[in-house]
């Protein structure tokens, strides 16, 4: 099977896929569990605070959370900014139900849209911070949206992102080829393709520098220890049920669903052996903050 490729470090952007992003193409993911998401909760969320060390707004008015899933990192963000507009914007009614929940004090908008229908035009005003943290890796057109996310920023509006950069590690290499050879593989290729939807580091360089002012690009890669309990589940197989597994349990039934995971379990096993101190999973993520300039035409310090 020919790996994807991700796209040319260039700020120029690929053509659009034939499928329209945000509906048929991820009709047939298994719906979003917040109870598996959160099972990883503090592994998940180290790169969002990494992520928001790099945003120095002080006082905001109105920040947006594109991609807000169960709410915890959203609600984070209600309590370094208090007296600000606090948008939570996520395609999950699942995910979206446990944010409500966790939002006691109804500090926080739940919208529920998908990133490509989102407008942030509808929000009445300039947004002053717009995070987007692990979601556009599920938006295959997010290279044409940026464009205009950073239009909608105020004067000294910062924008911050966070994808994972991981698609050719053993964990998502070896869930494609035990889909290649499957019986059903053509119908599982499609959801699996993620890669070709996240860019180079350069590449995302590249956009922003040509539409702000101050723009701050890097990697990281996580060494995660998991806990491994003896005769339980991999645990790289639980991280991936939450999140990269989800089109494969989507198009398969009960009993494909079974035999797909066990033999892909095994794979797991031999790639991410179970250590005394439990599994190492390093895991690489790209990080893209911008700040376009105020309204002094300057970028604010």
């Amino acid at each position: 099977m020919t790996e994807p490729t991700t796209p040319p470090a260039t700020a120029e952007v690929a053509p659009e896929r034939a499928v329209a992003p945000g509906t048929a193409a991820r009709t047939a993911d298994a719906s979003w569990d917040p109870r598996q998401y959160a099972v990883f909760a503090g592994h998940r969320g180290r790169p969002f605070a990494d992520l928001l060390a790099r945003v120095d707004t002080r006082s905001p008015r109105l920040v947006v959370d594109l991609g807000c899933g169960p709410g915890e990192l959203t609600l984070g963000l209600a309590q370094r900014w208090p007296e600000a507009r606090i948008v939570g914007v996520d395609s999950s009614p699942e995910m979206l139900e446990r944010a409500r929940v966790l939002d006691t004090d109804g500090h926080v908008e739940w919208v529920e849209a998908t990133a490509e229908q989102w407008d942030a035009a509808q929000l009445g005003g300039p947004t002053d911070v717009l995070v987007t943290n692990a979601t556009l890796q599920w938006v295959p057109s997010h290279l044409r949206l940026i464009p205009a996310w950073l239009a909608s920023l105020s004067p000294g509006g910062t924008f911050a992102m966070q994808v994972p950069a991981n698609f050719d590690a053993p964990s998502h290499r070896l869930m494609r080829e035990v889909a290649a050879r499957h019986p059903r593989a053509d119908d599982l290729r499609p959801g699996l393709d993620r890669a070709q939807a996240v860019a180079r580091p350069e590449t995302y360089a590249a956009l922003l520098l040509d539409r702000a002012a101050d723009v701050d690009v890097w990697q990281t890669t996580y060494q995660h220890v998991l806990t491994a309990e003896a005769g339980g589940p991999h645990p790289v197989l639980e991280w991936v049920r939450g999140t990269g597994l989800r089109p494969v349990l989507g198009v398969l039934d009960a009993d494909e669903r079974d035999a797909f995971v066990a033999d892909y379990a095994r794979e797991l096993e031999t790639a991410y052996p179970r250590r005394s101190f439990g599994v190492l999973f390093p895991f690489t993520r790209t990080f893209a903050v911008a700040r376009t300039r105020g309204p002094s035409g300057v970028v604010d310090g």
